[in-house]
């Protein structure tokens, strides 16, 4: 997948995002009787401009500018410059508290009525999704102590029905933050219904970096099958070797290759090194010399992989995903209690990292997010609107953090403001906005940090 591939999508989230978080500052200062003058998404210099008058005759700028992370609604104010006698009262720091703070404060809650609205287009259109069935257990593992066995299929963790792997995975995480015990109902290959129950104890998932589901002792199901080629990544190590759909692996450096996941452990182990392989292709067999690519696994160790994925049969793929949608009124319900839960996740998640049972590795910055902008579009369209409602969830949380410089600090100022009878002063302000540089730069060069450490692993 190219970079510019994952730039563009990226900058398309981003776009999104912040011109819905601007817009609701926007729209609420102008319906509170306030003088907006520049509507920007983006900072530093303007690549687009252009004037319009506003129904209530105001003079308006729109920018677009050159660095897309973030934008600002600036509005009339007697603390940044001369404002003429006849707008004094449509000055944003001349209005009432209640005012200020829905002006605020409306810039998160877009956010979040942005993420309802793209969870209940993904409810609506439905998704093809891994349904939730359990392999092998980890030997001596916590899921192994539980009593998994291979083809439970997960029907509800705690109280919660679960449809899909991806959202086994996210209930494990949301249920097991705090360690403890948790009941999750299953049906085993039999039909049988039972519970068996997750003693996390206190352990700390988060503690470490990396997938959840390797330290609780989970993998996925999957059927065992022969060594047949699904299709090739174009100019990857299998299609420059000449590796074809339809092609069955038969032995590897003289090795019988009994099932596909045989044949990936068999290439992990051999990054780099010609390996002989034989193949049946239109009842003939044929040998071909395959040179594996590298890559670094998370521990730092070079794992070889020819770009190449299994074919599935379609009796197998039925048992393997299923479909899920729901009407337009269960839809909507589900997109509320969807954005609720994932901010309350995010909410806990964020004071996890600040006692230290999570590890700051977590943290992803905008590389990250591009990467995935770009993947979960290749994906397609659920997947990537999915995508975005989890991000504007984020950018919704993180904004009403009481930190100087976001939203939430000022929503503090504003707390204090009540508590006091009046505004703080600027001296105060003004070392609050030093103190959220610090804290947001610092947050930034974590982020940027573990990006660049993905990217060298």
């Amino acid at each position: 997948m190219s970079v510019l591939h994952n730039i563009f999508f990226f900058i398309v989230a981003i776009g999104v995002l912040v011109t819905f978080h601007e817009y609701g500052h926007y729209w609420v200062a102008r319906k509170a009787g306030v003088k907006v003058l520049r509507f920007s998404v983006g900072f530093g210099r303007p690549i687009f401009s252009w004037r319009r008058t506003s129904a209530e005759g105001d003079d308006i700028e729109y920018v677009i500018a050159a660095i897309p992370l973030g934008g600002y609604v600036k509005m009339l104010d007697e603390r940044e410059g001369d404002v003429p006698e006849a707008d004094r009262a449509r000055a944003f720091n001349n209005q009432s508290i209640s005012k200020r703070i829905a002006i605020v404060f409306a810039g998160p809650a877009f956010n979040f009525i942005l993420a309802i609205f793209l969870y209940w287009l993904v409810f609506m259109m439905g998704s093809t999704v891994d349904r939730p069935l359990v392999g092998v257990t980890d030997a001596g593992s916590v899921a192994e102590q539980a009593g998994f066995q291979q083809q439970d299929e997960i029907l509800m963790v705690g109280d919660t029905t679960v449809n899909s792997w991806n959202q086994f995975r996210l209930e494990i995480l949301d249920q097991g933050l705090n360690g403890g015990n948790i009941p999750v109902l299953v049906r085993d290959s039999d039909g049988i219904e039972s519970t068996r129950t997750l003693a996390l104890g206190d352990m700390h998932i988060l503690e470490d970096e990396g997938d959840i589901f390797k330290r609780i002792g989970f993998k996925q199901w999957w059927p065992v099958l022969q060594a047949e080629i699904g299709g090739v990544i174009e100019q990857g190590a299998a299609d420059s070797a000449g590796i074809k759909k339809g092609d069955i692996i038969l032995r590897v450096d003289g090795v019988a290759i009994e099932s596909w996941l045989s044949l990936v452990e068999m290439i992990r182990l051999k990054p780099e090194q010609s390996m002989q392989f034989v193949v049946l292709r239109d009842a003939a067999e044929l040998a071909i010399t395959v040179v594996p690519e590298s890559r670094k696994t998370e521990a730092g160790e070079l794992q070889g992989y020819i770009g190449a994925y299994q074919h599935i049969p379609e009796h197998v793929r039925e048992q393997l995903i299923t479909h899920i949608e729901y009407s337009p009124l269960e839809a909507a319900t589900r997109a509320v209690l969807r954005t609720w839960d994932m901010s309350s996740l995010t909410l806990r998640v964020l004071w996890k990292m600040i006692t230290g049972e999570a590890n700051l590795a977590n943290i992803s910055g905008p590389i990250t997010i591009a990467t995935y902008a770009g993947v979960t579009a290749s994906i397609g369209i659920v997947s990537f609107l999915s995508f975005l409602a989890v991000i504007s969830v984020s950018l919704g949380v993180l904004n009403l953090l009481p930190v100087p410089m976001l939203d939430g600090g000022h929503l503090f100022y504003y707390l204090i403001e009540i508590i006091k009878g009046s505004p703080v002063s600027e001296t105060f302000e003004l070392r609050g906005q030093q103190v959220g540089i610090v804290i947001l730069a610092l947050l930034m060069s974590i982020a940027i940090f573990n990006d660049i450490q993905r990217l060298v692993q």
